[in-house]
């Protein structure tokens, strides 16, 4: 891997209680990618964007599809359910600040304003991936990014999905479809190639 240098991001996507704790959006294997997530955001706090998965707080917010998606998991609209399961796991929300929070709506990050904006603000030219899921909304972010002509890094030890043949087909079939615009690496090889200043 070349060296990733000052316009290097990492963005850790949707680590959040929600997908840690007992609820229908529990991944199972969340828990195993925090310490890969961690070294990579301890050695660049201040180049760490995390985002999260806000949901609305009454069904008749949604839009669109969205009201059917919603509609399927009402146990997370926030008027049912504690709106704490939204915040960080623990040990990633110790690292904010310095480390960023960009709240989105949707699956992809870059459909929340203050993410765009946080990206210009830095001169972004390469995001690296780490969080849930691998075929969600790391992969509409991913995707969203490719098509803003940035260079995405896939930390393959720092994500994961509540699917594992989802997680497998995405890694396997869909991202080497970009191979010219994406690239997977592991959390070592990642930081060996951006190293902390």
């Amino acid at each position: 891997m070349p060296p990733l240098g000052a316009a290097a991001v990492h963005v850790g996507i949707d680590m959040q209680r929600i997908f840690a704790e007992a609820t229908e959006w529990r991944v199972p294997t969340l828990l195993t990618i925090v310490d890969p997530i961690l070294r990579v955001a301890r050695a660049h706090p201040a180049e760490t964007i995390f985002t999260r998965f806000i949901t609305p707080h009454r069904l008749e917010e949604a839009s669109g599809a969205w009201r059917r998606y919603y509609e399927r998991w009402s146990s997370v609209l926030q008027g049912r359910m504690d709106p704490a399961l939204l915040d960080l796991v623990g040990p990633l929300l110790a690292l904010v600040p310095p480390a960023e929070v960009c709240d989105k709506t949707t699956f992809s990050a870059f459909a929340s304003a203050d993410f765009v904006a946080s990206l210009a603000r830095r001169d972004t030219e390469t995001l690296i991936l780490s969080g849930v899921e691998t075929e969600v909304c790391v992969l509409a972010t991913a995707l969203d990014a490719v098509d803003r002509g940035l260079h995405v890094v896939l930390a393959t030890d720092a994500l994961t999905s509540g699917s594992a043949a989802g997680h497998s087909a995405a890694l396997e079939a869909v991202y080497p479809r970009f191979d010219q615009q994406i690239e997977s690496a592991t959390t070592a090889a990642i930081l060996a190639a951006w190293p902390a200043e």
